[in-house]
């Protein structure tokens, strides 16, 4: 058991996601510019976390998010249905022409040394549309609640989305549940806003109510304003000293922070990747096992090694437990096209134990 307090007894939602969602098209290793048809994926940061927490880990898991009464607004809705996610939705009418819009995210996979491309239109976006009361926190929570999170690619869509947040991790907090944040940091997102001056003034402030903090150093440095290593010249991207030597820092100006967590990756291609996790606690540190990944699709693999730290802390697994959890989740997602999960508690719980890949019969 940790230091985060973690609500027990009986809660009508053992986790809550306040972000918005996305499609993404997906033409899989063919370019866009030659791609004649996509696979669609419905995501969103945010998302993915409740959506894995619910269909691989079994826990009650929300969504509050906007929601477009429209055909892409339908897809979507039945995929968050199909996962398990209880939503909760601000409506916006469709008018048939420019929107407001699900947002579209266009992302090929890539392969060995050619690299994954990813680019977006998020031209009159539902969710940047949201804003303080419009989700009346107190009837959401009303049955418990045990965790809240939201992060950084959220925060950055409008001015109104990211006092949202600070307006849902305050209402969490009176709930008793505990807030956590995925740094997240995007520069194109963060520019149109005011760019990385206002997106620092943003993140402090949300970060603040924060007792969970997900982000690697790039975000710490970027998102908060924290000192540290020269990410690009970085000794090795698997080495855990840069992450923990910043951690002290990031304590000393929000001591509300208890635990701290990121994901450490090797890219040697496309599809061959070394992958670990990292987690500081209670000012305790944890370092996963590193292996050798066979990528099928890296979208979302953060989001699932993030699933996996909650779960395991608010299970009661040890930390080091709750860890290597993650570390296994966000490993198995990879294998997998798409942005959400499709492994099985056992099958993360073998590899977190230091399962292998051969045949299961």
């Amino acid at each position: 058991m940790s230091g985060l307090t973690i609500r027990s007894g009986s809660c009508d939602l053992d986790f809550l996601s306040l972000g918005a969602l996305v499609h993404r098209l997906d033409p899989g290793i063919i370019p866009f510019r030659k791609a004649r048809s996509v696979d669609i994926h419905v995501s969103g940061g945010e998302y993915n976390v409740a959506a894995n927490l619910a269909d691989c880990f079994g826990l009650r898991t929300g969504i509050a998010t906007a929601m477009v009464n429209y055909g892409i607004g339908e897809l979507v809705q039945a995929r968050v249905r199909e996962a398990g996610v209880k939503p909760f939705y601000k409506w916006f009418e469709h008018d048939g022409v420019r929107g407001p819009n699900i947002a579209t995210v266009y992302s090929d996979r890539g392969l060995g040394v050619r690299a994954p491309v990813v680019f977006y239109n998020r031209a009159n976006e539902a969710g940047a549309l949201l804003k303080p009361g419009d989700f009346d926190w107190s009837a959401i929570m009303s049955g418990g609640l045990r965790w809240f999170h939201s992060g950084g690619i959220f925060a950055a869509l409008s001015p109104t989305t990211s006092e949202l947040i600070i307006d849902g991790m305050k209402a969490a907090k009176a709930a008793g549940a505990i807030n956590s944040f995925d740094l997240n940091y995007r520069a194109k997102l963060w520019s149109a806003v005011g760019g990385d001056a206002k997106a620092q003034e943003t993140i402090r402030r949300i970060v603040s109510n924060v007792d969970a903090l997900i982000g690697n150093e790039e975000d710490l440095q970027k998102g908060l304003g924290i000192a540290g290593p020269d990410v690009e010249k970085s000794k090795s991207k698997l080495d855990p000293d840069a992450f923990f030597g910043m951690i002290d820092r990031v304590i000393e100006k929000f001591p509300n922070v208890k635990l701290v967590a990121t994901t450490l990756r090797e890219v040697h291609t496309t599809n061959r990747h070394d992958w670990a996790a990292v987690l500081w606690l209670d000012g305790k540190r944890y370092v996963s096992p590193t292996c050798a990944l066979d990528v099928v699709d890296r979208i979302g693999g953060g989001d699932g090694f993030a699933a996996g730290v909650i779960y395991g802390l608010i299970s009661g697994r040890t930390p080091e437990e709750a860890l290597r959890l993650g570390w296994a989740h966000g490993a198995l997602l990879t294998t997998f096209p798409g942005d959400v999960t499709m492994a099985r508690l056992p099958e993360v719980e073998a590899l977190a134990k230091g399962g292998s890949a051969r045949v299961q019969r």
